[in-house]
């Protein structure tokens, strides 16, 4: 039993032996036949027609985020701190969102508001003089604002048409 099993291990060395030493063939593209590129058909994410999808993606992450941030303000102190924890899971995924590079200003206004938000949420847990925290929610609306005035120009809104929120907190 035993010298069967040697003969059968070594006649499939042999075969795996005689496999291997086969001569591969490497095929090299022909000097004189050029290689042509073919233009893909993966759409343009900043086309005029996928713009507005491009911009739906990032804001569906804002909209998500600006949902969190209107309950920050009427939830009890205790609970203040789970709901930080979820804006920084939508901060995260904003900042991992892959975009096209004509939507990086809005991108970059929408991570500075989240940052600022999240960044007065925490300072009001640590007690934070008044004046701090109004410093951090006027830097907020100003972001919000630059991120909704990025989107107005990306999609060819005029200014005028974009009402922002007056923000009413004084420096």
């Amino acid at each position: 039993m035993k010298s069967r099993s040697i003969i059968l291990l070594t006649i499939g060395f042999l075969f795996l032996s005689a496999c291997a030493n086969q001569n591969l063939t490497v095929i090299q593209p022909s000097p004189t036949i050029p290689l042509t590129l073919t233009p893909t058909s993966t759409p343009d994410p900043c086309s005029i027609e996928n713009l507005s999808q491009s911009i739906k993606e990032v804001n569906d992450l804002m909209r998500e985020f600006d949902d969190m941030s209107k309950l920050a303000t009427n939830i009890g102190r205790e609970k203040l701190p789970e709901l930080i924890s979820e804006m920084q899971r939508v901060r995260r995924a904003a900042e991992d969102q892959k975009i096209p590079s004509c939507l990086s200003t809005l991108k970059a206004h929408q991570i500075a508001h989240m940052n600022t938000v999240i960044n007065t949420l925490i300072a009001f847990l640590g007690g934070a003089q008044a004046d701090a925290l109004t410093d951090g929610i006027r830097r907020a609306g100003q972001e919000h604002d630059l991120y909704t005035l990025e989107v107005a120009r990306l999609l060819g809104i005029p200014q005028s048409a974009i009402t922002t929120p007056v923000n009413t907190t004084s420096p």
